[in-house]
């Protein structure tokens, strides 16, 4: 399978640690799709500093295909991160280049001969993703926690796999995520639920799944993690049940080393 991932990056710079490590969500399911034997590509905009070369580099040796990652004259998107007893806080986030990144006609070309196009609420393709639709891409969007943003009604119709966090399963998150499904966009619609596991919703049914237990370094990325192998079995027709468990697979390797991924 060939899957492309398109939107945010940025430098987790560890404040505690005096150390930066590549992350953003789309950047994070193409090296973890990698990890899970994948092809995948990463479409975005990075610097001319010393970041953005950090960024090209550590993608470049993970095999990510990066011939549609830009570079432009100014700073890397960078996020202050802090960890509280493995739990990532973030603090500042500086968008540099990323604030003005469209993708170009070429960029939707190359895009278009994926089997898969992920990207998530902070990648800035909301308005491209009709056009995507229209030329048959599959898409899959993660909206984070970000439950209430203004994004959610316009991507969702043009989504085929949609992505929430939340904290647990409850009314709330299940009323959610079935309004999400109705909206007409999702074939599915998943919530990761952090220690509480996951639960997705297809139309008809609910389908929970647990956790697999791990001591947790730090939780960067996990939710990335959850997607890319969900994304990896889903593609490959497993059944649903098997599909989160792909996906809590997935995260329990990210949860065991600091930062998305190791450089």
């Amino acid at each position: 399978m060939l899957i492309a991932t398109v939107g945010d990056n940025c430098m987790d710079v560890y404040t505690q640690l005096g150390q930066s490590f590549p992350g953003g969500n789309a950047v994070n399911v193409a090296i973890y799709l990698k990890r899970l034997g994948e092809e995948a590509s990463y479409t975005g905009v990075v610097g001319d500093d010393l970041y953005g070369e950090q960024m090209k580099k550590a993608l470049a040796a993970k095999g990510v295909d990066i011939s549609h990652l830009h570079t432009r004259h100014g700073s890397t998107a960078i996020t202050m991160v802090n960890l509280v007893n493995g739990e990532r806080v973030f603090g500042d986030y500086i968008e540099g280049v990323m604030e003005d990144f469209k993708l170009s006609p070429e960029d939707v070309d190359f895009l278009c001969t994926h089997d898969l196009v992920h990207s998530g609420i902070w990648g800035k393709i909301e308005q491209d993703l009709p056009t995507l639709k229209q030329r048959g891409a599959t898409i899959s969007f993660d909206f984070s926690d970000q439950l209430e943003h203004e994004i959610v009604p316009i991507a969702l119709p043009h989504v085929d796999y949609a992505f929430f966090s939340y904290k647990q399963d409850d009314d709330y998150i299940r009323q959610y995520i079935q309004k999400a499904w109705n909206s007409g966009g999702p074939r599915l619609v998943v919530a990761t639920l952090g220690e509480n596991g996951s639960l997705a919703f297809d139309g008809a049914n609910f389908t929970p799944y647990g956790i697999v237990p791990v001591e947790v370094v730090d939780t960067m990325g996990a939710g990335d993690s959850f997607i890319a192998g969900f994304m990896q079995a889903t593609l490959k027709n497993a059944p649903l049940s098997e599909c989160l468990q792909a996906g809590a697979k997935c995260s329990a390797i990210t949860l065991q080393y600091t930062g998305a991924w190791n450089v």
